[in-house]
């Protein structure tokens, strides 16, 4: 029978012989991607390898998604930044907030569902897109040294059909999931009607397995225990029962 320490040092083992292999093709993706884009070079390695680790340490399809990733950042955020000008409709629900930090340093956020509303203007999808850009690049100017994901509550109580936009929640979803890949640590989804599954259930397919395992669903009678095992109660948002006002995210 095997002991702990052995234990211990196999495990060891594994987690150095996984570094080295990312390392390698961390650099291997470096040098694709500097070659099929200069530009490349202004990013630094803990994005690239946030591409790779999305990709489940694929140089291949990490090197599709990062170069798919700076073509659209150079057509859709052409500034560098969104001013809030740009992105009036969705800042005036006020649906989107921030609070303080997990247990782990990671910042939290959380979002009301049932504040959302469809902007059926020409552009609105894009428009919303754009507000979720500003919201991730809010929540990452927030993050503490070293850290490099955040937690979101998404709270849909009250949710109806008129919160409905299924277009803009698959718009949302391939913001997260092509441009800001690794950055979600994890999400709760509280105070859930029935209504809301079936929305959920077309979004459902669409969402990636890394980002699958990130998200769970929270029993109303269990809310606060269930956010305490990830989050002090000083961090947790006073709308929840703990001791910390949220700020909404055009002030934070």
């Amino acid at each position: 029978m095997m002991s702990s320490e052995h234990g211990k040092e196999a495990t060891n083992g594994a987690e150095v012989a996984t570094s080295q292999k990312e390392l390698h093709r961390l650099s291997l993706l470096r040098v694709f991607v500097e070659s099929r884009d200069p530009s490349s070079k202004d990013e630094d390695d803990l994005m690239l390898r946030r591409f790779l680790r999305a990709r489940d340490l694929d140089v291949e399809k990490a090197a599709s998604l990062f170069l798919k990733y700076l073509k659209w950042k150079k057509s859709f955020v052409p500034k560098g930044y969104i001013s809030e000008d740009e992105i009036r409709f969705d800042l005036e629900h006020n649906k989107m907030f921030l609070g303080g930090l997990d247990k782990q340093g990671r910042p939290i956020a959380v979002v009301y569902g049932g504040r959302h509303f469809q902007n059926s203007k020409a552009g609105g999808l894009d428009d919303f897109k754009r507000f979720c850009v500003y919201t991730l690049e809010k929540i990452i100017s927030r993050m503490p040294p070293g850290q490099e994901k955040f937690v979101a509550i998404a709270d849909v109580k009250g949710w109806g059909y008129s919160n409905s936009d299924i277009r803009g929640y698959l718009g949302a979803l391939s913001v997260l999931q092509d441009c800001y890949p690794e950055r979600l640590g994890k999400m709760f989804i509280v105070h859930a009607p029935r209504v809301f599954m079936t929305a959920w259930k077309m979004i459902y397919p669409f969402i990636d397995d890394n980002t699958k395992r990130k998200i769970a669903f929270v029993d109303s009678k269990h809310l606060k225990s269930t956010l305490l095992e990830d989050i002090d109660e000083s961090q947790i948002p006073d709308v929840y029962g703990g001791k910390l006002p949220l700020t909404p995210i055009q002030d934070a």
